[in-house]
């Protein structure tokens, strides 16, 4: 029998080192919060209708806040997903009956077949 793992539900909670994380993947956070307190930074001298660009060292420290609030956020949210996996991967060990292994359909085997009616 050729079962595909991806229709197995515990080879979807699992990596095995055969899925990759994209380039922007572990920086996309950081890199989105840095902007954001740069960003920040600015807002706050426009509304002190002060020039844009002014006290440059306010934009460095919001840009580190940032960047570190960001990393933060990565960590926490790969954790929670790392707990997340982990119970349903035991959930679905405790009850393999509710998981069983499908076989993989075709699209023809899906689809009726379909003539144009003119």
């Amino acid at each position: 029998m050729n079962v595909s793992p991806v229709n197995d539900p515990l080879e979807l909670l699992t990596n095995k080192g055969n899925r990759q994380a994209s380039f922007l993947s572990p920086i996309w956070n950081p890199f989105a919060c840095t902007l954001a307190g740069f960003g920040l930074a600015i807002f706050v001298n426009w509304g002190f209708r002060k020039p844009v660009m002014s006290g440059i060292q306010k934009h460095i420290a919001f840009a580190a806040i940032g960047g570190g609030a960001g990393y933060y956020f990565d960590q926490k949210r790969n954790e929670y997903l790392a707990k997340r996996d982990a119970v349903l991967r035991h959930y679905i060990e405790l009850h393999p009956e509710d998981f069983p292994v499908k076989d993989r359909k075709k699209y023809a085997d899906v689809l009726e077949s379909w003539v144009p009616v003119r």
